[in-house]
């Protein structure tokens, strides 16, 4: 099997996985726990936060993030120029609205959360807290939603057409 071939597959493994994680995480996780109290949402949530940083989980963000940029440089020379730029925008949806959403967006919001002593602070700064964190971390893991299951779909599409 050709290395160009395999890398391909692997992005389509890896972005698949990682757009399952996002939607489960959108359509139940988070529904789900949001129906706690103030105090209950942020503890899941940041118990959450912290176990979902395992080599499993590390080790599939990161190679979809290697394997999507590899695609479009293994591909440029023997790819029709169609499905090279369809190539180049699954690179730029998940690194803007994947890699980049979850660098600049999610990671901060769970940094604050994981600073702070659930147990020292009033029910009234626990309530500021999930107010300030809930909406746009779940804003923000929808559009990583979205932009996985796009990249994950212009691969098949174009593996569709590069293997004719």
């Amino acid at each position: 099997m050709k290395t160009e071939t395999i890398i391909l597959a692997s992005a389509i493994l890896l972005t698949g996985l990682m757009a399952g994680i996002f939607f489960t995480w959108s359509n139940a996780v988070k529904p789900g726990i949001g129906k706690l109290s103030d105090l209950e949402y942020l503890r899941s949530l940041q118990s959450m936060n912290r176990v979902i940083l395992n080599k499993a989980f590390i080790g599939i963000f990161l190679g979809a993030i290697i394997a999507v940029a590899l695609v479009p440089i293994f591909h440029f020379k023997i790819a029709p120029n169609s499905i090279f730029w369809l190539l180049l925008l699954a690179l730029v949806t998940y690194w803007i609205g994947v890699f980049g959403v979850t660098v600049f967006g999610n990671i901060p919001l769970n940094e604050i959360l994981d600073k702070i002593n659930l147990e020292s602070i009033t029910l009234e700064e626990i309530k500021a807290l999930r107010t300030s964190i809930e909406v746009k971390w779940n804003n923000l893991n929808l559009i990583r939603s979205i932009s996985s299951g796009i990249t994950f779909l212009l691969l098949i599409v174009s593996s569709l057409f590069l293997n004719k």
